[in-house]
C-alpha cells in the first residue's frame, strides 16, 4: 500500500498541473493532448488500484450489507455504460432478501468488474442480466451475458492475474473477482457456453 501511495503522489500532482494548464491560452492548441494525458494518467491510477486489491492481508469492513440496494445504486452508470454500446442490461432482483456480511466497497468493485467483462462480451444488441436470490442457504449474486462462452485455454485459468484476451487490458479485473470473493469466505462458479456465460457469486453468511 504504501508503494501504492508513492507512485500515486506524483502521478497526482502531474494530473493538477495538467488540468491547470488547460485553463490557460496559451495551452489552447494543446488542450486536446493535455486530455489524452490526463485519461492516461487515471487509467494508470486505476491500474494501481487494481494491483492493490489483490493483496491477500487486505483489511475489510465487513458489515451487514443489502446487495439489491448496492445494484440498484450502481444501475445508472450500468446502463450508461450498456447503452453506449448499444446493448441491453436487465435487472432480476429477488425482493426482500436477507442482507449479507460485506465489505460495501469491495462488492461495489466486484459487481462493477464482473458487470463491465460482461457488457464487453457481448456484440451490440446484446444482453447483460445482475440477478440477485436466496436459495434457502446462500445469498447468491448472478452476472449473466448472452456472448459466445469463455474458451477453454481461458477457462481453465479464470482468476489468474494478467490473464486477458482484450488488447488493451491489464488482466487485473477478473483477478481482483476472485479476490474479493475469498475475502469474503464466498464462492465462485462460472457457467459458460455458446450461449452465454454466467458468473455466480454464493455468499455463505446471511444475516
Amino acid at each position: 500500500a504504501s508503494i501504492g501511495h508513492e507512485i500515486r503522489n506524483p502521478l497526482t500532482t502531474v494530473r493538477g498541473f495538467l488540468q491547470l494548464f488547460q485553463g490557460r491560452n496559451e495551452y489552447a492548441q494543446d488542450k486536446q493532448n493535455m486530455e489524452v494525458m490526463i485519461t492516461e494518467l487515471d487509467r494508470a491510477n486505476s491500474i494501481i488500484t487494481e494491483f492493490l486489491s489483490l493483496a491477500k492481508n487486505r483489511m475489510i469492513n465487513l458489515k451487514p450489507h443489502n446487495l439489491n440496494r448496492t445494484i440498484e445504486g450502481l444501475y445508472p452508470l450500468i446502463y450508461a455504460a450498456a447503452l453506449l454500446e448499444g446493448k441491453e442490461i436487465c435487472l432480476e432482483l429477488a425482493p426482500d432478501i436477507p442482507g449479507v456480511l460485506a465489505d460495501e466497497n469491495e462488492i461495489r468493485q466486484l459487481i462493477l468488474n464482473l458487470t463491465r467483462n460482461a457488457i464487453e462480451a457481448v456484440s451490440k444488441g446484446g444482453k447483460v442480466t445482475i440477478s440477485t436470490c436466496f436459495d434457502g442457504k446462500y445469498m447468491v449474486l448472478a452476472i449473466k451475458d448472452t456472448g459466445c462462452g469463455i474458451p477453454a485455454e481461458i477457462y481453465e485459468k479464470l482468476g489468474m492475474p494478467f490473464l486477458t484476451t482484450k488488447e488493451n487490458g491489464t488482466g487485473l479485473g477478473l483477478a481482483v473477482c476472485y479476490r474479493i470473493v475469498q475475502r469474503h469466505n464466498a464462492r465462485i462458479e462460472v457457467i459458460t457456453g455458446a450461449g452465454g456465460t454466467t458468473f455466480c457469486v454464493r455468499f455463505s453468511r446471511p444475516v
